[in-house]
């Protein structure tokens, strides 16, 4: 069994479901204390954050990652126990194997080797690794770079751990994300009996028209990088449980996934503007989750680059579509931040799985990219 196949067992059987950590980031913390990284506990409130150093020169890489998962779903749906990590075939099964405690394990391990074959490397090797990034993501990634630039401790390049791969290993890397605006529309109208609906107002009915036009709005054409901003509409709720009463309001959540063609405050204007056209009695909640980020082609992008030809044979795709990531908070500090992680099919899915060759061909990888910038 390959050392990084054995570590990933072992962070999968750990149930670190967000925020809690299970304490992988002890398991972490000890291979990394072996061979020469101070290693620093940054937890805040129930989130476990670490962040490991070797060396203090620059320029600083870091691998960026997550211990927590996100809750398994019905156990018995599962092919096997869900944090009992099972091989069958070529595949090894269990929460987080994917997303992302297989990137976690193939990092430590490139950087085992590389470190052990070359010493004396140039500039320093971090770790920030958190169990908040599955969750609400106010206590994690975001709390450690507040400390270190507190501190002025700069990270030069950035790699993190997602699962970016589609249909094979390194086929595709993000050099940046997509920005995320919530918002929580309430449209207010007038509760009564179904069959005297003269009586009453309908607000499911008001908001059909609104919703449809902005369903159907072209919001940006995105750009070489980014798709285009995209409008989804994630729930939609009313009623009283009744079958035969008309709703008083109807709550809808949505939410915009958009490019740095457009601002969360231009999506806010436009948005509000069309709903003063309907002259609707409503409200309206907003919560901005992300920035969208983009990382200029630099030498993390190119060594990125070079490496997955170099191991794999072919060039990745670049770009910027999916979730959104830690990147976000790293970006802003002036990083170079890349995303390079295992194929993403199956992740937050009933019977998550990795490729176990792949795990050894992502480490692989990894070391590469360190030999790249550091030697």
């Amino acid at each position: 069994m390959s050392e990084t196949l054995a570590f990933v067992k072992q962070l999968i059987s750990r149930p670190s479901v967000t925020p809690d950590d299970a304490d992988c980031q002890q398991l972490i913390a000890s291979r990394l204390s072996a061979i020469g990284f101070e290693c620093q506990s940054m937890n805040q409130g129930e989130v476990s954050n670490l962040w490991a150093r070797r060396n203090q020169h620059g320029p600083l890489f870091t691998f960026a990652g997550h211990t927590d998962v996100v809750p398994s779903g019905p156990e018995e749906s599962w092919r096997h126990p869900p944090f009992t990590p099972t091989i069958d075939g070529d595949l090894l099964y269990g929460r987080g194997a994917a997303d992302m405690k297989g990137s976690i394990a193939a990092m430590i391990t490139a950087c085992e080797r590389f470190v052990n074959e070359h010493p004396d490397h140039n500039g320093s090797i971090a770790f920030l690794i958190t169990s908040d990034e599955e969750g609400p993501a106010i206590d994690g990634t975001v709390r450690v770079v507040e400390t270190l630039e507190a501190r002025g401790e700069k990270i030069d390049w950035c790699l993190v751990g997602e699962p970016t791969s589609s249909e094979s290993l390194g086929d595709t890397v993000k050099n940046g994300r997509r920005g995320s605006l919530n918002g929580k529309l309430t449209i207010y109208g007038s509760q009564g009996h179904v069959a005297y609906p003269q009586f009453a107002l309908n607000p499911v009915h008001l908001a059909l028209p609104v919703l449809d036009e902005l369903s159907f709005i072209e919001w940006d054409e995105g750009n070489e990088f980014f798709p285009p901003t995209t409008f989804q509409i994630s729930n939609i709720h009313a009623g009283s449980g009744a079958k035969n009463v008309i709703p008083g309001e109807v709550e809808v959540w949505f939410n915009f996934r958009y490019s740095p063609e457009v601002s969360h405050s231009q999506l806010r204007y436009r948005v509000e503007e069309i709903l003063d056209e309907y002259e609707l009695n409503c409200s309206l909640e907003w919560s901005l989750s992300a920035e969208p980020y983009l990382s200029t082609t630099a030498e993390l992008f190119d060594a990125t680059q070079k490496a997955v030809h170099e191991v794999m044979g072919y060039l990745p795709e670049v770009n910027c579509g999916g979730g959104s990531s830690d990147g976000r908070f790293i970006a802003p500090t002036g990083a170079q931040v890349i995303e390079l992680g295992p194929i993403n099919a199956t992740i937050h899915k009933v019977d998550e799985c990795i490729s176990v060759t792949e795990l050894d061909t992502l480490s692989r990888l990894y070391q590469r990219i360190l030999e790249r910038l550091l030697l």
